[in-house]
């Protein structure tokens, strides 16, 4: 057991609380409790304020002319480039503004050219947007992990020997909530002369990353998993590396020239963003990465810690539970649980819906061969935000207590 304050977890939920109107929606008059924001998080309203500025507007185009509010539309969008960059540390051009995480990896494993001669070491737990687009372009190693439910960091360095073109980490598991040393794979996998993409899409809505600090090549994540919008993705490439890639999709808005015979191709990152992007979007992602700020990634990240303590402990408390994944190392608010002796949780995860209001994920994750190697079945994941409190998790818990006598006691 662990020394968890839940007093830091409620004080931020309760200042936050006011700004999600999605937290106070009913069914059947029952209050939902939304524990799936590993999937996707509520949205507050200064985010939905910002995109409603653009459609109920001057709803125009980007970069495609130079009429006044034409131009002042182009500034807000940009204006989110470059507070991504400010969050991340980087120059704005060297942010792709793209519709999801799946989207800018699969830019990089396209634009690099791969060919199946070419390795690509990717971990045992990765997201399959983490690891499709690897096996479809390249050769796959994946990284194992140990009988304790760890990294085998042995079995990484032994893979860095064989000369990998890229090692794809994925920051933290959105099985397991467990963060993986990215400072220390990224180091020893430049050393082994390896491009570096990172899967930060579960980390980042957490804490805070240091691009220049880490030394990384790409890294990935979406706006949604941190109360942004959907449809904003963002790939962040170092400048040299990005202007090596090979643009995925070709048309309006990424080319300065066109004749019969050839194009050419905008500068980065503009080059990477064909067609119309979603405008409102990054409106509204801005408007959450400003949020966020006000907040501090310092509270965002005691409350993921604190949070993640609280499963823990209530999960080893119950016999009746598979915790996935070592409990004793660097996790975050995601938790996934096998229960015993029942391999398919479709029933148990409606009644928790259903019944309880509770809204959380079951299934293989988007992660199945790790999930599959873990447990005989379906797992059960619980994950929090910002917004959740104590009680959120004492109340899934309670639930499931009550739904055992029908399935697993």
């Amino acid at each position: 057991m662990y020394l968890t304050d839940e007093s830091t977890i409620n004080q931020l939920a309760n200042l936050v609380a006011g700004d999600f109107p999605g937290l106070n929606v009913n069914v059947d008059n029952q209050k939902v409790t939304y524990l799936d924001n590993a999937a996707t998080t509520l949205k507050p309203k200064a985010m939905v304020d910002a995109m409603s500025e653009y459609y109920l507007g001057i709803s125009s185009n980007v970069h495609r002319g130079k009429s006044y509010m034409l131009e002042v539309v182009s500034s807000r969008f940009e204006s989110c480039r470059y507070k991504v960059a400010e969050l991340i540390n980087c120059s704005g051009n060297e942010v792709v503004m793209l519709s999801n995480t799946t989207a800018a990896i699969n830019l990089v494993a396209t634009g690099l050219n791969l060919t199946k001669e070419d390795k690509v070491l990717v971990l045992s737990d990765a997201h399959h947007s983490n690891l499709l687009p690897w096996m479809k372009h390249a050769s796959v190693d994946m990284v194992k992990f140990t009988d304790n439910g760890m990294l085998d960091m042995d079995h990484f360095h032994q893979l860095l020997k064989q000369s990998p073109k890229v090692v794809a980490i994925s920051h933290c598991s959105n099985v397991t909530g467990i963060y993986h040393p990215l400072e220390e794979m990224a180091k020893a996998a430049k050393e082994a002369g390896a491009i570096v993409v990172v899967d930060a899409a579960q980390s980042i809505p957490h804490r805070k990353i240091d691009v220049r600090k880490l030394d990384i090549d790409f890294l990935a994540f979406s706006a949604h998993k941190m109360a942004g919008p959907t449809g904003v993705g963002i790939l962040y490439g170092r400048k040299d590396m990005l202007e090596t890639l090979d643009p995925m999709s070709v048309g309006g808005g990424m080319v300065d020239w066109v004749d019969t015979e050839h194009y050419r191709l905008r500068k980065i990152p503009h080059r990477y963003e064909a067609g119309t992007p979603d405008i409102a979007g990054a409106y509204g992602f801005g408007a959450t990465l400003d949020y966020l700020n006000k907040i501090g990634f310092e509270q965002l990240e005691k409350h993921d810690r604190e949070m993640s303590t609280l499963m823990l402990n209530m999960a080893q408390e119950r016999d009746y539970l598979q915790v996935i994944g070592n409990p004793n190392t660097d996790r975050g608010a995601v938790l996934s649980l096998g229960i015993k002796q029942v391999d398919e949780l479709d029933d148990i995860a409606r009644i928790l819906s259903d019944t309880y209001g509770i809204v959380c994920r079951h299934g293989h994750l988007c992660a199945q061969p790790f999930v599959s190697a873990q447990t005989s079945g379906q797992v059960i994941r619980v994950s929090a935000y910002m917004y959740n409190t104590s009680d959120d998790i004492r109340s899934f818990f309670a639930a499931l207590d009550e739904i055992g006598p029908m399935f697993f006691l």
